[in-house]
């Protein structure tokens, strides 16, 4: 198997950690939350034996990289200038980025708003979104009423850190679970008040799911339990602010060949199957839209088989 190498290089302004694995065109592997650079384990071997030079980051605020204080440092404007920064760093024109759960609207903007930097985009769990008609949270407000909805509860500072930090462990196996498809149903479908909590009701697992061993928990745990969870959340801080920072993505379409893979039990694709549809006319090169049965929320995780060829058939085409 190709070794996985780990060095910190310098973009916008922070120090970022990036694992690696081969040589030849650059594909940048961008993570969501609660996740790392581990998310891409499987990824960075079977991208570097198919001849390229695959690169996962610690998004800012996670794992080994930098964890500016203000909230605002997580706008999508910085994430883009981050990915941006990366290639830089390499010595890299251009590369193909691909993205999962918050990584994936990374991936989208960074196409549409740096278009000369990337060839191609990949999108895993989240469908490209145009700019919504009013601030997300007053339209998340309007849609949930008295629903909880966990985007809502992940506002306000210190809350969901409270909830979450309690107990890192025992958060990412309840999550890391819950959002799978091997969880009975998927937490962001469910029917529970808005003064609930984010964990509440999530089952607890008689054993991990196959796709997931106690080692891959240990190192996620691990990593939250140093870090805490304030770098990540604060993402989810940014969205109204990103609203009004870039009115550009009203309208807007990613032009570049794409690819979106999602799994048919992803809560996501369940809460908003319009967006995926919608890609027809707001992703006009987009190549393949794969869902896989079965999957649920942690895509490349959970299939990484059928995401590795997947990705790399799109690869070769290009």
């Amino acid at each position: 198997m190709t070794e996985i190498s780990h060095r910190t290089i310098q973009t916008n302004g922070i120090n970022m950690h990036v694992a690696e694995a081969g040589s030849g065109p650059l594909v940048l592997l961008v993570h969501g939350f609660p996740e790392s650079w581990y998310s891409w384990r499987h990824q960075l071997p079977a991208l570097a034996a198919a001849g390229y030079h695959a690169v996962a980051p610690d998004v800012r605020g996670y794992g080994r990289t930098d964890a500016p204080q203000p909230i605002e440092a997580y706008s999508m404007r910085n994430m883009v200038a981050d990915m941006a920064g990366v290639l830089d760093a390499l010595g890299a024109e251009t590369a193909v980025i691909v993205g999962h759960d918050w990584g994936a609207p990374i991936a989208w903007n960074s196409a549409v708003l740096r278009p000369e930097r990337y060839r191609a985009v990949a999108g895993l769990s989240v469908p490209f979104l145009q700019r919504s008609p009013m601030p997300p949270t007053q339209l998340f407000k309007l849609a949930f009423k008295d629903n909880f909805f966990y985007i809502l509860y992940f506002q306000e500072p210190g809350v969901a850190e409270a909830d979450l930090e309690a107990d890192p462990r025992r958060s990412m196996r309840l999550f890391l679970f819950a959002a799978s498809g091997d969880a009975p149903q998927d937490p962001l479908t469910w029917q529970k008040p808005k003064t609930s909590t984010f964990l509440a009701g999530m089952p607890e697992p008689e054993h991990l799911p196959a796709w997931l061993t106690e080692a891959d928990l240990d190192y996620f745990a691990a990593e939250f339990a140093r870090t805490g969870f304030r770098g990540g959340l604060n993402r989810y801080r940014n969205m109204d602010r990103d609203w009004e920072e870039i009115p550009e993505l009203a309208g807007a379409k990613v032009t570049q060949p794409a690819i979106f893979i999602a799994g048919e039990r992803d809560g996501v694709i369940a809460m908003n199957p319009a967006g995926v549809t919608a890609m027809k006319e707001t992703v006009p090169n987009l190549r393949q839209t794969l869902l896989l049965p079965g999957a649920g929320h942690w895509t490349q995780q959970e299939r990484p088989a059928e995401v590795n060829a997947a990705l790399i058939e799109f690869l070769k085409g290009l």
